[in-house]
């Protein structure tokens, strides 16, 4: 059994600021290895700063100069870069970092030859990345280039030059896939949602404020928050020049309000924004009974993909329909309570409230 791994002391101050312990987790630097640990608050999660799973956002990370540290704050070690193991990932694990390394880069051609250039089969190398980071290389570089282009749309002087900013190689190959990556379409991004006309209406509950926005399509935010101010800031954020109207609620956005106090199933019409993988988390996670509870690597194997229970809790993380996509039931694989976007204590309580329901 490995040894709680200790650091030594630090022989320079490279990795004492914040600022570049961030810089040494988005490049997954592996002389960072050994002097600091990186944890999440939306997954409870520490991590080696070279560690291949999908990058947090800077907001949900905290660093701490050593695992044990970490452990003390109530943070559980990563199961895949084994923080508190001895020594640096074996192998093995660090070639698939400089796999995603690779994937990342502007000019990438094929995935056979990122295969060939960490040494191995391209058959071989698909099948060890999807058991590593959850998904295939394709679905890997075709979420960092759309994440890419869903950052630069909006700053861009086109839709044009996002794409190709972003890396992609012709628009085609990103018009294909760019409505299920952007949750609406490329020109209606690039303008913030220009055009999009959102409803919401604010209630109180028991467990705060609870916003619920809408489309023509369906049901498409569902947040608690502290105040009305802090709650309406955030749903005008995600869309930002989007109509946004303040209105009457329609009977089935009742529901929502009403399933906070009393669980219950909700069949409404949904305006799911997403990547295929996370939208088919969400799926599964609506498949949960009232009063029962998944682990991450429950869930992950219900999919036919055991090896993402990371991936699951990063679109747990993603989701944005509280109640309605009932992530809040799902738990550590210890049977504790994970983190929660809108807070733990809020996570405890929607579980009581439906550990009451009589089953069915």
């Amino acid at each position: 059994m490995n040894q709680p791994h200790r650091n030594l002391p630090m022989q320079d101050e490279s990795f004492a600021s914040a600022e570049a312990r961030w810089d040494a987790v988005v490049h997954r630097d592996p002389s960072a290895d050994g002097r600091f640990v990186y944890a999440v608050s939306t997954t409870g999660v520490f991590c080696r700063p070279c560690c291949a799973s999908r990058q947090p956002l800077r907001q949900n990370v905290t660093f701490f100069d050593s695992g044990d540290e970490a452990t003390r704050a109530g943070f559980r070690p990563c199961k895949r870069c084994a923080p508190m193991g001895k020594g640096a990932p074996d192998a093995m694990a660090a070639r698939i970092v400089r796999a995603c390394r690779l994937l990342e880069q502007r000019d990438v051609a094929r995935t056979d030859d990122v295969a060939r250039s960490i040494g191995l089969s391209p058959f071989y190398f698909q099948r060890l990345f999807k058991k590593q980071v959850g998904v295939t290389p394709q679905a890997y570089r075709r979420r960092v280039l759309a994440e890419r282009a869903k950052s630069a749309i909006r700053r861009a002087p086109s839709v044009t030059a996002a794409i190709y900013d972003a890396g992609y190689s012709s628009s085609s190959r990103f018009y294909e896939r760019a409505g299920r990556e952007l949750g609406m379409s490329p020109r209606s991004a690039h303008a913030g949602a220009i055009g999009q006309l959102v409803r919401y209406v604010l209630r109180r509950c028991s467990l705060g404020l609870l916003l619920v926005a809408w489309t023509e399509r369906g049901v498409c935010d569902v947040r608690f928050g502290e105040t009305e101010r802090e709650t309406i800031s955030a749903i005008r954020s995600r869309y930002a020049s989007a109509t946004l109207e303040r209105e009457e609620v329609p009977p089935w956005v009742d529901e929502v309000v009403q399933a906070v106090e009393r669980p219950r199933v909700l069949d409404i019409p949904l305006d799911i924004e997403g990547t295929a993988f996370q939208e088919r988390v969400w799926t599964e996670l609506r498949r949960i009974p009232i009063g029962e509870t998944r682990t991450y690597a429950e869930v992950a194997g219900a999919m036919g993909a055991p090896h993402a229970a990371r991936a699951v809790a990063g679109a747990c993380a993603a989701n944005n329909l509280a109640v309605v996509v009932p992530c809040h039931r799902v738990i550590r694989s210890d049977g504790t309570v994970s983190g929660y976007r809108w807070g733990p204590s809020r996570k405890v309580t929607l579980l009581r409230r439906e550990a009451k329901i009589p089953r069915a």
